[in-house]
Order: C-alpha cells, then sequence, then structure tokens
C-alpha cells in the first residue's frame, strides 16, 4: 500500500467520526431547542413569569408596542404561544424538513429579539462590577440557542433539499 493510500485509508474513519458527532451534535441542538422552548413558552402563560418579562418588553424596541393593546398577561399568552409553535415546527424533522427548517429561523428571530435586550434593558450590566448582572447573565444564553436554531435551520433546508421533501 501507498503512504497515499495509508493515509487515505486512515482518514475515512475520522471522517465518518467527524460526520456522526456532527450529527449527534445537530440532534442535541435540535431537541434541546425543543424542550426549550416547550418550558419557556409553558411558563410565558404564569402570571409571575409575564411580570417577570415586562421590563424587558417594555424596553425592548422591537417589543414595546405590545403592551399598547394588550395587558401583561396576554402579552406574555402570545409570546408563549409563539414559542411552542416553533418548538413543535423544529421537532417535525423526521419528516416535514422545510417546516423545522422554518420553525428553525423562526426560533432564530426569537432568540435574535431576545439577545437585544442586552441592548435595551436597564440593569442588564452591574456597574460596580462591570460585568452582567443576573439578568445579563439569564439572556447571555440566547446567543448560544440563536446559533443552535442557525444550525438546526440549516441542517434542516439541506435536509429538504437533498431529498426533494414536501413541506
Amino acid at each position: 500500500m501507498t503512504t497515499q493510500g495509508l493515509h487515505t485509508a486512515e482518514k475515512a474513519p475520522n471522517e465518518q467520526l467527524a460526520q456522526t458527532l456532527s450529527q449527534i451534535g445537530t440532534a442535541i441542538a435540535r431537541y434541546g431547542l425543543v424542550l426549550i422552548l416547550l418550558l419557556i413558552g409553558g411558563l410565558k402563560f404564569t402570571h409571575g413569569e409575564a411580570m417577570a418579562i415586562q421590563p424587558l418588553i417594555g424596553h425592548s424596541p422591537l417589543l414595546f408596542w405590545m403592551y399598547a393593546f394588550l395587558d401583561v398577561d396576554a402579552g406574555a399568552r402570545i409570546i408563549g404561544t409563539t414559542e411552542i409553535a416553533v418548538a413543535v415546527l423544529i421537532a417535525v424533522r423526521g419528516f416535514m424538513p422545510i417546516a423545522s427548517a422554518l420553525g428553525s429561523a423562526l426560533g432564530a428571530l426569537t432568540f435574535l429579539t431576545t439577545v437585544t435586550f442586552l441592548l435595551s434593558t436597564p440593569g442588564v450590566w452591574d456597574p460596580v462590577f462591570r460585568a452582567l448582572s443576573m439578568t445579563g447573565a439569564f439572556l447571555i444564553k440566547d446567543i448560544v440557542l440563536l446559533g443552535a436554531c442557525v444550525l438546526t435551520t440549516g441542517e434542516a433546508l439541506r435536509a429538504a433539499l437533498s431529498t426533494g421533501a414536501p413541506s
């Protein structure tokens, strides 16, 4: 066997391992998103959570308008319903990859919106320690969730295009 042939033979298992790990990671990201969105969406139906997100929504340049015609609880329920619907769409990847790609894209918009709270909500940055406050620490994870949504959007879209799957 030539040196190049040996190198190719050694490379194949590594490529398979990389592909397997990528598939496992994508599945964890996808169904982790589903779980998180179901849980946080469900919480939005409680008064306590509605009150907890009121300062975030009220200071958001993207969502402040909701309180002009909805009370705090109704606004939270609309957000929660949206999060649950997005979770369901993401979850259907196995048999509706286009719908899952749409859900992941909507999830990306959701987390992109919550990431803006880092810039618009007073008290996110602790002025004494020049670090994130508890609210900021809670919000910073949404950057990773945004990335997971972008990843699963691309994967589901690639699957739909390669199989010609209907939505």
